[in-house]
């Protein structure tokens, strides 16, 4: 795995905890949905089939359509949330890679 990918899943792991630890069920409900919004846009993005280095360059780019992608789904916080969202809905999406260890 390159450092690159590495540095990737490590922001996503940490992403992750960060929402794990979120506490209020409105705040909670709110940002699942956002991560669905992001997750379902992974999917038409990176398909089934893709491994940790193909996923870790799409997340080079995603901040740029997740913010379409939040805004559309009328996330008011998104500009607050949305390194959080993006992610958490990283590291929930790799675990489809081909090549994801845990």
């Amino acid at each position: 795995m390159t450092a690159a990918t590495e540095s990737a899943k490590q922001e996503w792991e940490q992403a992750y905890r960060a929402l794990v630890e979120v506490t209020e069920p409105a705040l909670e409900t709110r940002l699942g949905g956002q991560i669905e919004a992001i997750l379902g846009e992974l999917r038409r993005r990176v398909g089934g089939t893709f491994t940790l280095a193909e996923l870790a360059d799409e997340y080079g780019r995603a901040s740029v359509w997740a913010r379409h992608v939040l805004s559309e789904k009328g996330a008011s916080e998104w500009p607050r949330t949305q390194s959080l969202v993006e992610g958490a809905a990283f590291h929930l999406f790799a675990r489809g890679a081909v090549d994801y260890e845990p």
